[in-house]
């Protein structure tokens, strides 16, 4: 075996020996590489919001706007610089969301008091004296009377708190008028019993001044009863006609498409950062520390699964310059078959008139010899052709107009070889003639042999390729079987990369299992480069 000498092993960073820059192509070529996954994620985001918008009811919201009006003894009264008529907004829009409030409308809609604080929503517009009742529902009619409900009830609160505090001053006063008429009562009785003393003077000075407190008293309660508890009044209703459907349904399907999408891509990167596939040269390249011996592409508009035919060409050239005969090349992978490249290989060495002998030990051997004889139909051009034109048929007439002699027809013999078996036992027996079946280029074609061009291609064991000059082994996946390594010790070796199949770790492996054997690879070949 005389093979090239190897260059000494390359380092395992690329030959740029600079930092790769990512681009905006790398970020996008993760999420198109695992599409499938996108799609898939995206979908169901699709579906889940169109179960939601299908299985749960539309919400819709219907509206009721309460003017907030300030209570005060004397409405007519212009305000002042301290004037109290300023209604503190915060302190009413807590009153109308309070227990209180929610309890009644509870009772009344029939439902649970917290369901019933979810559904509504009191807003303050700024610099405004109103209150905005929202209440939102699933059904229109629910929706209309919680909204009302909800406002009057927060006037109802208000006036009997302030019922409640008007009633409270009113008894306040009444027990201080009832006091005073007390004190009247007595000081009269003192004031008639010492008449023209100066008892009943002082007495009746006493009696002027509760007079006069009693007649304030009387007057402030007059004041208090005549004062006006109403807190504000409902300006706009709600009606079955102004109830709008909280948000639109379709954003919905929309939604769910962008988001299944994005958790999609976001799975994506993930599942890429678990799983790292070759995706281009510089993946390989990266992984495996080897030089780039060519890529096999398949053709995209075709939807062939075949490889590109000058590619597989390219590779043979590059192949056959690192190599000389006798040579065995064995071609490695890490779980992929490569029965299709080490077939195509084989006929492009043998188009050139190489004596070409593909080794498989797996039971792939038939497998090789239809790829071979489907690839040899390809070839742009068949040297295998004779020059020479073929014979003419016997009685054709020369350029000179007579016709060529033909040869004497043998009569058949009366008693041919095999027709009466003889009873000697010494008798020769006569067996037919077995012609030799020969090529168009005129060399023995073997059974198991396939001529190529000018060259040929033969089919065996390893151990049948012993004594040939060439010899592919299309070896099994590394992963499982270590025949391709055992191999390559022999001869030389081609790691097949397979883009988006090959996965980055499984490539150093085998790399390092190479390295180990004492096995200096001639470089990778990138395949499936290319969408079928």
């Amino acid at each position: 075996m005389t093979d090239a000498t190897p260059a000494p092993w390359p380092p395992d960073s690329s030959s740029s020996g600079g930092t790769r820059v990512v681009t905006l192509s790398d970020l996008v070529r993760v999420p198109m590489h695992r599409l499938r996954l996108v799609v898939a994620v995206a979908l169901v985001g699709l579906l889940a919001a169109l179960g939601y918008v299908l299985l749960v009811p539309a919400a819709v919201t219907a509206r009721a706007v309460v003017a907030v009006r300030p209570v005060v003894t004397d409405a007519f009264t212009p305000s002042g610089a301290g004037a109290d008529r300023a209604v503190n907004m915060n302190v009413e829009s807590g009153l109308a969301t309070g227990t209180e409030v929610v309890q009644r409308l509870a009772d009344a809609v029939g439902g649970e008091p917290r369901d019933v604080r979810n559904a509504l929503e009191v807003e303050v517009p700024t610099g405004g004296q109103i209150l905005r009742f929202t209440y939102q529902t699933h059904d229109a009619q629910r929706a209309v009377q919680g909204a009302n409900l909800a406002a009057r009830s927060y006037l109802d609160v208000r006036r009997t708190m302030y019922e409640q505090q008007r009633a409270e001053m009113l008894r306040s006063y009444d027990a201080s008028i009832a006091k005073v008429v007390a004190q009247q009562t007595a000081v009269q009785k003192r004031a008639s019993g010492a008449k023209g003393t100066a008892a009943g003077d002082a007495a009746l000075a006493e009696l002027s001044g509760i007079n006069n407190q009693l007649t304030q008293l009387n007057t402030a309660r007059t004041e208090i009863a005549a004062v006006d508890v109403n807190p504000g009044w409902v300006t706009q209703t709600a009606e079955r006609a102004l109830v709008t459907s909280a948000g639109h349904r379709p954003l919905y399907l929309v939604a769910g498409l962008l988001g299944g999408a994005l958790i999609g891509v976001v799975l994506a990167y993930a599942w890429e950062s678990a799983d790292r596939r070759v995706r281009s040269v510089t993946d390989g390249r990266d992984a495996t520390g080897l030089p780039l011996l060519g890529t096999v592409r398949r053709p995209p508009w075709r939807g062939s699964p075949r490889a590109v035919d000058a590619d597989i060409r390219y590779v043979a050239m590059a192949v056959a310059e690192r190599v000389r005969q006798p040579a065995r090349v064995a071609l490695v992978t890490s779980r992929e078959d490569v029965t299709a490249l080490t077939a195509g290989l084989a006929v492009a060495l043998a188009a050139d008139g190489r004596e070409v002998f593909v080794a498989d030990d797996s039971g792939r051997v038939e497998r090789l010899r239809a790829a071979v004889l489907a690839d040899r139909g390809r070839l742009p051009l068949d040297p295998s052709r004779p020059l020479v034109p073929k014979p003419r048929p016997a009685g054709t007439p020369t350029a000179g107009g007579v016709p060529a002699d033909t040869p004497a027809t043998r009569r058949p013999s009366p008693h041919p070889p095999g027709s009466r078996p003889s009873t000697d036992p010494d008798a020769t027996l006569t067996l037919p003639r077995v012609a030799s079946a020969r090529t168009d280029n005129g060399r023995p074609a073997s059974a198991d042999e396939v001529t190529v061009g000018v060259g040929s291609v033969r089919f065996g064991t390893w151990r049948q390729g012993a004594d040939h000059g060439l010899v592919l082994f299309n070896a099994p996946p590394a992963e499982s079987d270590e025949r391709g390594v055992a191999v390559a010790r022999q001869g030389s070796a081609v790691v097949v990369i397979e883009r988006d199949r090959s996965r980055q770790s499984d490539l150093r492996r085998l790399v390092e299992r190479l390295r180990a054997a004492g096995v200096t690879p001639l470089g990778f070949v990138l395949t499936r480069n290319g969408r079928a």
